[in-house]
């Protein structure tokens, strides 16, 4: 199967608190482990059911140790063990936000290339 990214996805170890948009549970916290992070996206466990198409508020701590507040749409989601992956893309990023995402990809792939 082709690769359909856009973008390169990296390994980011953080979690990201998120909040549901709307519906009934718009106050739960929710703890994620990221799995992989790109400007555009990302991939995430869970052990919550979260909806596909929903869309999610959280805060993501990037390896700086920043705090960047980002809106998730789930667009993938699938079962493993007692966890669920989910995949999404992020909504109404600021371009200073993903650029920020973009610049650690880019100084992991000059590290990989050594």
């Amino acid at each position: 199967m082709a690769e359909r990214r856009k973008n390169n996805r990296r390994e980011l170890v953080s979690t990201l608190a998120v909040k549901r948009i709307g519906g009934v549970d718009v106050n739960e916290n929710l703890e994620i482990d990221i799995t992989d992070l790109s400007k555009t996206g990302i991939g995430f466990t869970c052990k919550s059911a979260l909806e596909i198409g929903a869309v999610y508020e959280g805060n993501l701590r990037i390896w700086t140790q920043e705090i960047l507040h980002a809106f998730v749409e789930i667009v993938r989601i699938e079962k493993k063990g007692d966890d669920f992956f989910y995949g999404g893309i992020f909504i109404g990023m600021p371009e200073m936000d993903a650029a920020r995402i973009e610049v650690y990809d880019t100084v992991k792939t000059m590290e990989e290339m050594k």
